[in-house]
């Protein structure tokens, strides 16, 4: 009972979606209709997605300000083999959310001499598996389907991490990336004003970075849940159709956004009918694959590294997507 609070109140915020409807209703609106009910559906995503953005992004910069490039290096260089990855995977989750800012990260790890499948393993996890994935899926799709999305994605940076590691493919990185000088000074400890300082200018810099892309996320997303018939989506997205995956995967890729702008058209993909696998194999190309993070990616590696990373990158989301498409009666 009480963990259904939580998934239906707090994090899904059904009471504000009430509220919103009434409130439409009041003002003449048939929110039963097309018109009235994409209304409900913009104002209530909007709405959600930008309190659940601020509070994520304060709470995970505030968890982050703990863990500065030279410490993080620090707590990597420490560990060896899979566990490395590990260790890189799990440290990819309290990191920003987007590979556009993983990026910067992952090119200083690499020129502080850190094992590049180590680095790789980070590069994967940090936009496909961060906390705001976790609590963004709980708040849409339950519990069970958070905590799977994230260990599967986990497993994708680990293994991806792994095989780039046994490939040997440090002379695929830039000579700049290279021959640059590390930083290791020891960081100043911050002070509890500072961190809050900190991740309060996170959340304004990011959500003022976010919100355009969010509206059109919305905006599409409640074109979709109220005004394509559900049986397009289901012929090309659902059950009928055994390349919904690789569709998504694909459709994906070209976006440039993170989970925050396309959980909305997500959610209105899955209540139209469309697979729990397509959806998340949607989200997981967006979030890892846009074309913007391979473009600045490809500054710091050359065509054969890039390849393999968008090549395991891809195999793994497909995967995931069609082992979804196939539990899941069991976990919605």
């Amino acid at each position: 009972m009480f963990s259904e609070l939580i998934l239906d109140q707090i994090l899904g915020m059904k009471w504000l979606k009430e509220l919103i409807g009434t409130m439409l209703s009041a003002l003449g609106m048939d929110i039963t209709g097309r018109f009235g009910g994409t209304i409900q559906f913009f104002v209530f995503d909007v709405i959600k997605i930008v309190v659940l953005l601020c509070g994520l992004i304060f709470i995970i910069t505030y968890i982050q300000s703990f863990f500065p490039p030279q410490r993080t290096k620090k707590i990597l260089g420490k560990f060896h083999g899979i566990g490395a990855n590990i260790i890189a995977a799990l440290l990819g989750t309290v990191t920003p959310f987007c590979s556009c800012s993983s990026i910067p990260l992952f090119m200083g790890f690499t020129s502080a001499g850190l094992p590049l499948g180590v680095t790789f393993s980070f590069l994967i996890s940090s936009p496909m598996v961060d906390l705001g994935s976790l609590v963004l899926l709980m708040s849409i799709f339950g519990a069970k389907v958070a905590i799977v999305y994230v260990i599967l994605g986990l497993v994708i940076a680990v293994a991806g991490g792994t095989l780039i590691e046994k490939m040997h493919l440090e002379n695929q990185v830039e000579e700049f990336i290279r021959n640059a000088r590390a930083i290791n000074s020891q960081p100043r400890e911050l002070t509890t004003k500072e961190r809050i300082r900190l991740s309060w200018g996170s959340v304004t810099a990011t959500f003022k970075k976010v919100f355009p892309y969010i509206l059109v996320g919305v905006g599409i997303g409640s074109v979709i849940h109220n005004w394509i018939p559900e049986e397009i989506i289901i012929r090309f997205l659902g059950t009928g159709n055994p390349f919904g995956v690789i569709i998504a995967t694909i459709a994906g890729v070209p976006m440039y956004s993170d989970i925050f702008a396309c959980i909305a058209i997500a959610e209105a993909l899955l209540a139209k009918g469309a697979k729990l696998g397509v959806v998340l194999s949607f989200m997981m190309a967006v979030t890892t694959l846009s074309l913007p993070s391979i473009i600045m990616l490809k500054k710091a590696i050359k065509n054969k590294l890039l390849g393999v990373f968008i090549v395991t990158c891809t195999v793994g989301i497909i995967i995931v997507g069609y082992f979804f498409n196939a539990i899941q009666f069991m976990i919605i």
